[in-house]
Order: C-alpha cells, then sequence, then structure tokens
C-alpha cells in the first residue's frame, strides 16, 4: 500500500494536553507529521490518516530536548476543535 507523510502547523492559542504528552503544552504553534495511506473509493483516489505525530516544543521554543510525540489524529481534530471553541 502507498502511504506519504505531510507535515502541517497546529495553532493552540490555549494550553493543550494530548494523551500521551508527559505535560501540558503552552499556547503556540506546533509542527505535525501527519502519515497517511492511499486507499481506492469507485475508481477515485483517496488519502485516509492513520497516524500523526506533534513535534515538541512549539515552533521558536527553545527545548533541552525535541521529540515526536505519537497522537491519535481524532485526538488532535478534538483538541484543535476545543481551542477554536476557546478563542
Amino acid at each position: 500500500m502507498t502511504t506519504r507523510t505531510t507535515q502541517t502547523v497546529a495553532r493552540f492559542s490555549s494550553p493543550f494536553l494530548l494523551p500521551g504528552f508527559d505535560a501540558v503544552q503552552p499556547a503556540g504553534d506546533y509542527c505535525v507529521d501527519q502519515d497517511e495511506e492511499l486507499i481506492e473509493v469507485f475508481s477515485r483516489l483517496a488519502w485516509r490518516r492513520v497516524g500523526a505525530f506533534v513535534h515538541l516544543p512549539a515552533i521558536g521554543m527553545n527545548g533541552q530536548t525535541h521529540q515526536m510525540v505519537p497522537v491519535n489524529p481524532a485526538d488532535l481534530d478534538a483538541a484543535l476543535e476545543k481551542n477554536q471553541e476557546l478563542s
């Protein structure tokens, strides 16, 4: 099966916590890698997200370590929606 990874930026205007994170993360812009797999639907091509990784710390923030934390794409979407509601 064909797969691809796309990189986007997730903007959080409030601190947030996702399953798998050790601590609440501060508001900011975060790089997100999304893994997708190619699926065929009625002779059309489509991509389905199968995984996501959030890069910590946020863009422009200094940290002693940099890491990619795997997250469920649905959990990330829910956190972004909640953040949008709070804004």
